[in-house]
């Protein structure tokens, strides 16, 4: 049983202030592993009055300071890999090879800000005129609970990179991910104050971090509801804001592809961290004229897209975060039935065996049409609607005809048109063939998946304000 009674603030684990108390609840059982007590107004408030004696100074480092800090971070964080992989697979149910590439990528993202902090200049001149491009100030990164120590680790480099100092708002549903993190991070020996983490509810700790003249700048990802209230109330503080928030993510199976593996591919894509995950492929726009094809092959390839241990290497579903969720997918399920839906592969209720815990039956569901609620609306479960498309402009067309636009896939042989067709989707980021990445390549939305980006030198510049000096 894990007891978390502290915050991280000003260099130091301190005791909290706040005295709620919130169970930890295993989701493969629902049984509780810890507790934590959450951050209250003035948790919050000490951390903001820390982040801001910080910046004094290192709003004022050079590029080698911030560097070398990046670098250690990076070296912190790579000695308690396999703990931080650990705690995801128990406390967030994430399967343990999807797992471990989620926080492989969250520490790599401290290299990945060290190469582009690099390459970016930071002061421009020409003529009489000196641009400088200037740390914005103190930071609340507020995180969301699918994938902890990536989106952490992310908002800190690019945060560190720019010279900002940092209060974090990681969500109370990642107490355990968090305090393994951060013990980490503690021994990357940080100015005092550069980082701070007080853990607790978002109409507390978020709203505090919102609303605080002394926070410069939000970096939020999470649903698209908190991200409105997050930009209408940072308003009045002009608070600088980056928001991700989720997607509904069309995959093009052009009529050309090898179906074999562009199916195997499409499944990948949708089921990824059991189907909670903002990138997921959960529209798959399937040509009329290998519908059935398609058919087939889906429920083929379906065997394989098991749901069980998140500890077990085989399995590809594990459970829901928590009861809620697991209520939330249930209940698209239920309303892709009555929409006149069909249940190819799932449907209601816990996969037999698996009753204990949230898990869902992964489910696909074809005849759906783009109208429906779960071709419209964010599941964030192994939910997949397959829809059918009569030419490739009407493909385009569907997968554009959606509020989100954070992530697509476009699947064929012709390489030249699965381009033309990946250029015309309004979308952040388009993969061509399978689920590439690239660390220095900008990550954001068109629409309701939110503004501003992150990554790479787009992602440091969203920390950064621009000053001209003319003589």
């Amino acid at each position: 049983m894990k007891t978390i009674t502290t915050h991280y603030i000003d260099g130091s684990f301190v005791e909290s202030h706040g005295r709620e108390v919130m169970d930890i609840i295993k989701p493969t059982n629902g049984q509780s592993i810890g507790r934590v007590t959450l951050a209250d107004e003035e948790d919050t408030r000490l951390a903001i009055a820390a982040a801001n004696r910080a910046f004094v100074s290192f709003g004022k480092s050079t590029k080698e300071e911030r560097s070398k800090i990046l670098s250690r971070l990076h070296e912190a964080a790579s000695a308690r890999v396999d703990d931080l992989t650990a705690a995801m697979v128990e406390e967030y149910g994430g399967v343990v090879q999807f797992a471990g590439l989620i926080v492989q990528s969250g520490i790599n993202a401290f290299l990945a800000a060290e190469q582009a902090l690099k390459d970016l200049p930071l002061t421009r001149t020409w003529g009489k005129t000196t641009v400088t491009l200037e740390p914005v100030g103190v930071a609340g990164l507020i995180t969301a609970w699918n994938a902890n120590a990536l989106f952490i680790c992310l908002k800190l480099a690019s945060a560190v990179a720019a010279g900002c100092t940092v209060v974090l708002k990681p969500s109370e549903l990642s107490s355990i991910q968090t305090q393994v993190l951060v013990e980490a991070l503690h021994e990357a020996d940080l100015p005092k104050g550069l980082l701070n983490v007080v853990t607790g509810l978002g109409n507390v700790v978020g709203a505090e971090l919102v609303r605080n003249p002394n926070v410069a700048k939000i970096s939020f990802t999470g649903s698209v509801g908190v991200g409105e209230a997050i930009m209408r109330d940072g308003a009045a503080t002009m608070k600088r804001v980056t928001l991700e928030l989720g997607g509904k993510s069309p995959t093009i199976l052009l009529d050309d592809a090898v179906f074999d593996q562009a199916i195997s591919s499409a499944l990948v894509l949708a089921f990824m961290n059991s189907g909670q995950a903002c990138a997921a492929g959960t529209r798959l726009l399937v040509p009329k004229s290998r519908f059935d094809e398609a058919r087939r092959g889906i429920h083929e390839a379906m065997r394989n897209i098991t749901a069980g241990d998140p500890a077990d290497p085989k399995t590809v579903v594990g459970p829901m975060v928590s009861q809620k969720q697991y209520e939330r997918v249930q209940a698209y399920i239920r309303k892709g039935i009555e929409e006149g839906a069909e249940v190819l592969v799932g449907g209601e209720g816990h996969p037999e065996g698996l009753e204990a815990g949230y898990f869902v039956k992964p489910t696909v569901f074809v005849n759906v049409t783009n109208d429906m609620a779960i071709a419209q609306e964010e599941i964030f479960g192994p939910v997949l609607s397959v829809i059918a498309y009569d030419s490739e402009d009407d493909a385009i067309r569907i997968a554009n005809d959606s509020k989100y636009g954070l992530h697509a896939a476009v699947l064929g042989t012709d390489l030249q048109r699965a381009r033309r067709v990946a250029s015309q989707i309004r979308a952040g980021r388009v993969v061509i063939n399978n689920m590439t990445d690239d660390p220095q390549a900008p990550w954001g939305g068109f629409k309701y998946s939110g503004t501003g980006r992150e990554y790479g030198q787009y992602g440091i510049e969203a920390y950064l304000e621009t000053r001209a000096i003319l003589e």
